[in-house]
């Protein structure tokens, strides 16, 4: 099963890039995801080429009830998005890896982050394929993982919206991560 994904955020390339590669903004999506624990690492940084893996426990009531029986009472996601150097416009492109422990689901693509048409902000874009080997229900089992990935990216792009209206304004359009009391 394709998926296509798009996100919006309100800020330019450089501050997206480094948004994505910041690990205090990676856990916090991670944790508005509804995980009951994480492992967070990001190599890299936003000046180059980054990768970003997580890894999250998930209740599986965050799935049909007919996908819980192969997965139990939590699914264990690991999560790895690799991305290139910036080009000379600050766009990028990406590979995306999702797979769930004991799941017979993988997901694969691509990713490309690039400047909004207003010039201001910058659209990532998440384009794969949701693959299960389960005889007889592989079809449910694709349509269930595919919104579950839908239903994460859309609370990845509030969750970025959240972390760029707190963040003070930064030069070169590059947030800093909100002030923590």
């Amino acid at each position: 099963m394709q998926i296509d994904v798009r996100l919006s955020f309100p800020v330019g390339t450089a501050g997206a890039a480094r948004m994505l590669a910041d690990p205090q903004y990676v856990h916090t999506k991670v944790r508005a995801s509804g995980a009951l624990d994480q492992q967070v690492d990001v190599t890299g940084d936003a000046e180059g080429a980054f990768t970003v893996t997580t890894r999250r426990a998930l209740p599986s009531e965050q799935i049909p009830a007919h996908a819980r029986a192969l997965v139990g009472s939590r699914i264990d996601v690991r999560q790895v998005e690799a991305w290139e150097a910036p080009t000379a416009d600050g766009s990028r492109a990406g590979t995306v890896v999702v797979e769930i422990a004991g799941a017979p689901v993988r997901v694969t693509g691509r990713a490309s982050l690039a400047p909004g048409e207003d010039g201001a902000s910058t659209q990532v874009r998440y384009v794969g394929e949701v693959r299960a080997t389960v005889p007889l229900f592989a079809a449910a089992v694709e349509d269930a993982a595919a919104g579950a990935v839908r239903s994460v990216l859309e609370v990845e792009q509030e969750v970025a919206r959240r972390w760029l209206a707190q963040a003070p304004d930064a030069p070169g359009d590059a947030p800093a991560p909100p002030a923590r009391a």
